[in-house]
């Protein structure tokens, strides 16, 4: 399953240190919390939703509601709590793994259909929402290769693209293909 976080920050005299805990400190933590296999974050390229994005592959619910994942850090942003905005959880199924972005990629997401991301010349895999807010409840994400970007100005409805902030954090303690930014 795939566990999504989405959400902006209002302060940015402490967005950076936020990002920095966040991808430094909560990311690693919640790795190795049993039930995880992949995390990482991004950062939308696209307006029109929230600015970060950390996408998660979990074995179910039962992880997120567990007293591992409490004590390792689920859902504690301490001091960053109060500038921490649009904040959005779902978990969706019908995908086991998140792919792994690289540095040569980007994330599509689409909320309104695959159709809009096979009309960039994607390819689409489909998730549907099945606990938290199951909003949307239906997802499609797709790859980009970095030079075949789509005009982000101009994406269809419901589209938004994100770069890679971190590599994709493994279980077994390896980050998968590209670097931590």
């Amino acid at each position: 399953m795939i566990y999504t976080v989405e959400c902006s920050f209002a302060d940015p005299v402490s967005e950076a240190e936020w990002n920095d805990f966040y991808s430094l400190d909560k990311l690693p933590a919640l790795i190795s919390v049993s039930g995880f296999h992949t995390s990482q974050r991004f950062k939308a390229l696209s307006g029109g939703c929230p600015v970060y994005l950390a996408l998660h592959s979990i074995d179910g619910l039962n992880i997120l509601t567990g007293e591992e994942y409490r004590k390792k850090g689920g859902g504690n942003f301490a001091r960053w709590q109060q500038h921490i905005t649009d904040w959005h959880r779902n978990l969706y199924g019908g995908i086991d793994r998140a792919p792994c972005i690289g540095e040569g990629e980007y994330l599509a997401l689409s909320a309104t259909g695959p159709e809009p991301l096979i009309g960039l010349g994607l390819t689409p895999y489909a998730m549907q929402a099945v606990a938290m807010e199951k909003f949307p409840e239906h997802r499609w994400l797709a790859k980009v290769e970095r030079g075949n970007v789509p005009d982000i100005e101009h994406l269809p409805e419901g589209v938004h693209v994100y770069v890679q902030m971190t590599a994709q954090l493994t279980s077994d303690g390896d980050a998968a293909a590209g670097k931590a930014r």
